[in-house]
């Protein structure tokens, strides 16, 4: 059963408990992530996330470190465009050692100049693996290109220029101007009971001061764009899209579907024709990013130059027919059951469960029963399916971004069509 208790300053208090859960998920989401962020301070989300381990007056980063592994569990953090999320995983007995530890990171954190430009060192070089990962940084590049001159398109973990710029005295004031009471979701999900959990958050997040974090992010227009990187690589990496729909949108269940039957499983039409039948790729799939207000559909490959142009066809082709013709009925079959199963999987952990209560908070205000998502995929049809796609496959949001030894006609790829 779920449970919601709102605190007097605003913050979310989201349960789910699950008797026969041997573990508990706690989770912090703050409702704030890059997307809010300007050019000139790009990533800042991302560098605080990783200072709230670097030691409070209670604790030191090795003590931080220390008492979770001594509890078997897992302490991490992850940043999104629209979000960051600070959570534990932890043996369900070990709840209150865990919402100590997690809140006196949340709240206490010191910020430490030492640990700052140590940390700043740290994401410079996971900058660096990025620009040495080009089947990563491909994603990043497309985006960029997609939600061109939009926060959307600036990289989660910023640039080397725009983190070598952050002061302490900002990162500070940004914390405190972002992490505002109503911006704040405390989501668990495992062997939990929600007024025990009540109990054990007490008093501890009263001085979170109430309202909303500046919200400075308008609403994006994707345009069409084509990329060529040219870089000393083995392969061609190959991203190419076009738009979808913001997570709330009544059919989000259509780009489901359609996600699955392009490249979104191993039974897909792009994985069939160009791994299986053709062998022009070891990787390639399809994926949906999908945000408040908007999102975006995209296809990856690595291929070799000598079969790019033959890769990108297919995959146009591929585009086009998902406009043209509608499914059929053993296709729309297993898509839908293909994404049932991953529902059902899904909720056999509690970090998953846990991640579920707190984007179904921030995306829909409320949690959406099991019962409600089989339902709308049920309900999806092929002619449903046509009409979506012919709205979101359309030339004029085609982008694409190439990285490698291209080798390619420039003119030719700019003038993309379906």
């Amino acid at each position: 059963m779920v449970k919601k208790t709102v605190l007097d300053n605003g913050i979310r208090v989201i349960s789910e408990n699950i008797p026969h859960a041997h573990s508990v998920t706690i989770g912090i989401w703050v409702a704030s992530g890059s997307r809010n962020e300007r050019a000139e301070f790009n990533g800042v989300a991302h560098f605080i996330e990783h200072l709230l381990f670097k030691g409070t007056e209670r604790r030191s980063a090795l003590q931080i470190a220390r008492e979770i592994d001594s509890l078997g569990g897992v302490l991490n953090a992850f940043t999104g465009r629209e979000y960051v999320c600070y959570y534990a995983k932890v043996l369900h007995r070990f709840l209150p050692k865990a919402v100590d530890l997690l809140s006196d990171i949340f709240l206490n954190s010191l910020f430490d100049p030492d640990e700052i430009e140590k940390e700043r060192k740290v994401i410079l070089q996971e900058i660096g693996l990025l620009e040495d990962s080009p089947d990563d940084l491909i994603h990043d590049l497309f985006t960029q290109n997609f939600w061109q001159g939009h926060p959307l398109g600036m990289p989660i973990i910023g640039t080397e220029k725009s983190v070598g710029a952050l002061s302490r005295d900002f990162i500070v004031g940004y914390r405190d101007d972002s992490y505002r009471a109503e911006d704040i979701i405390i989501a668990a999900a495992g062997r939990v009971d929600h007024q025990e959990l009540l109990e054990l958050l007490n008093g501890l997040f009263d001085k979170v001061p109430g309202g909303r974090g500046a919200r400075a992010s308008s609403r994006p227009s994707p345009g069409k764009k084509v990329e060529l990187v040219e870089k000393d690589l083995e392969q061609v990496h190959l991203c190419l899209g076009t738009l979808s729909l913001p997570q709330d949108h009544p059919q989000r269940y259509e780009t489901f579907i359609l996600n699955a039957v392009l490249g979104g499983s191993m039974s897909s039409r792009l994985f069939q024709e160009v791994r299986e039948k053709l062998g022009l790729a070891y990787s390639i799939y399809s994926y949906i990013a999908s945000h408040s207000d908007s999102g975006s559909l995209a296809v990856y490959a690595g291929t070799s130059r000598e079969r790019l142009n033959e890769v990108i066809d297919i995959v146009l082709r591929e585009l086009k027919r998902l406009r043209t013709d509608p499914l059929t009925q053993d296709e729309l079959h297993d898509a839908k059951e293909q994404l049932k199963g991953n529902v059902f999987l899904s909720l056999e952990s509690s970090d998953n469960r846990m991640t579920k209560l707190a984007k179904n908070e921030i995306y829909f205000g409320s949690y959406q029963p099991l019962r409600e998502i089989i339902k709308g995929i049920d309900q999806v049809t092929p002619g449903s399916i046509v009409d979506l796609a012919e709205e979101l496959i359309d030339d004029r949001y085609l982008t694409m971004v190439l990285m490698g030894k291209t080798g390619s006609d420039f003119a030719r790829l700019a003038g993309i069509t379906l």
